[in-house]
């Protein structure tokens, strides 16, 4: 049976959790070549995928299913590994790769995803279904907005965000009136229209969506029946229920209260390499706005059997110390007479003698050479640097060889062959 929440509002309610995971990340370049965009680490022993898992497991929802496509067996194999829930209590999170079980094509869209998959809510039977992303980086207390749906008596609840105009181009953007009514849906807009007394803002839909059951199943029957569709929640399902005076409303993240956290609001969509490299760097910072030692709320993932991070050789004169500042270290890593300012080490990870790191995320299993300089970099898992490399102090020179971002973020793909 669906997820029955027990806290007393929700008292009978049942609900079903479904996360889009099948997306190919394009705009994150090299790092996707080889996985789904949410099985992309994060974090130094993540995986995006944990962030949203994590919501809803702290928010007490454990029936989950992960709709998956792209690449997704290392996404899968992290699932089935790090997710291991209680069977006892009818707890689950459990992979859905792509079946053509309605007909002979792959998902076409994100809703055509949960239409192909719609025998998981025939049997579930819920009240409530979640459909959420799986690769954004927030936190959020996915109980508020069911409270929030519920007593609105809601078709569909749309989670919102304000962001600029400029980057409100590349999101569904929301038209709401005075109660927080959609009144109109953009998706995707060249032009999207601002918030009522705020020019330079747009209230975006980040892309986390509670319907109600029946609403649901009959919006997908009917867009699985229009071949002009894009099959698609953001550019058809929510739209059309918009334009059909469904009871379709907003949800105001930034009202979101998570326990022991002091700040509300932070999200980041981390669909370019550049917002990806941001995002952990806001992790390195003093007091970070994505807290990972928030112990009330933690980030999930699978458990390590590496040893502790080591740190050897204290030699001032010949500025061969083993030291890092502002700075995540995984397990696994020795940092053996390197230092590192600024960066986020992954697991079993080696930084050897007088190199220098700074600004950068490195994924796990890499050896950094000695005299070897990285500014500004990703480098994904298995590379290993030769000694005197310099990556990320003359960008014509890397683009040669790596991708190199518009903000100038070089990134050298898994298993690359460097020469010394």
């Amino acid at each position: 049976m669906a997820e029955t929440i027990l806290d007393a509002p929700f008292t009978g309610i049942r609900c079903l959790v479904m996360i889009l995971a099948g997306g190919e990340g394009r705009r994150l370049g090299p790092l996707t070549i080889d996985r789904a965009k949410p099985a992309v680490p994060f974090g130094g022993r993540y995986r995006i995928i944990d962030i949203v898992l994590s919501n809803f497991v702290n928010s007490g929802l454990h029936r989950i299913k992960v709709l998956t496509q792209y690449k997704s067996a290392s996404l899968e194999e992290h699932i089935a590994r790090a997710w291991r829930l209680s069977p006892m209590l009818d707890q689950y999170v459990e992979t859905i790769p792509a079946q053509q079980r309605t007909g002979k094509s792959w998902f076409k869209g994100s809703a055509d995803a949960v239409y192909q998959s719609q025998h998981v809510i025939d049997d579930e039977k819920p009240d409530l279904v979640c459909i959420f992303g799986g690769d954004h980086v927030y936190k959020m207390d996915v109980r508020q907005m069911l409270l929030a749906h519920m007593r609105r008596g809601a078709d569909l609840t749309v989670a919102a965000i304000p962001v600029n105009k400029e980057e409100a181009r590349a999101f569904g953007v929301i038209e709401v009136d005075g109660e927080g009514r959609i009144l109109a849906f953009h998706e995707k807009v060249e032009d999207p229209p601002t918030m009522p007394g705020d020019p330079g803002r747009c209230l975006a839909s980040m892309g986390n969506y509670v319907f109600s059951t029946g609403p649901l199943l009959e919006e997908l029957n009917l867009d699985a029946a229009r071949e002009d569709s894009h099959h698609d929640f953001g550019r058809d399902i929510v739209p059309s229920m918009v334009q059909k005076g469904r009871k379709v409303w907003v949800y105001d993240f930034a009202t979101n209260a998570v326990p022991g956290e002091t700040a509300n609001g932070y999200w980041r969509d981390i669909g370019t390499v550049d917002a990806y490299w941001e995002a952990q760097m806001d992790l390195v910072a003093i007091q970070p706005q994505f807290n990972l030692y928030n112990t009330r709320w933690p980030i999930r993932s699978i458990f390590s059997h590496d040893p502790p991070a080591k740190f050897v050789f204290r030699d001032e004169q010949s500025a061969r110390v083993g030291i890092a500042t502002d700075s995540l270290v995984s397990q696994g890593v020795i940092i053996s007479g390197g230092r590192l300012h600024r960066t986020v080490l992954s697991s079993r990870v080696r930084v050897n003698s007088f190199a220098e790191v700074t600004d950068s995320v490195i994924f796990e299993n890499v050896n950094i050479g000695r005299y070897a300089r990285l500014r500004r970099c990703i480098i994904d898992k298995d590379v290993d640097i030769p000694p005197g490399t310099d990556i990320g102090y003359d960008l014509e020179r890397d683009r040669q060889r790596f991708h190199v971002s518009e903000k100038g973020i070089v990134v050298v793909p898994k298993r690359s062959k460097l020469l010394g």
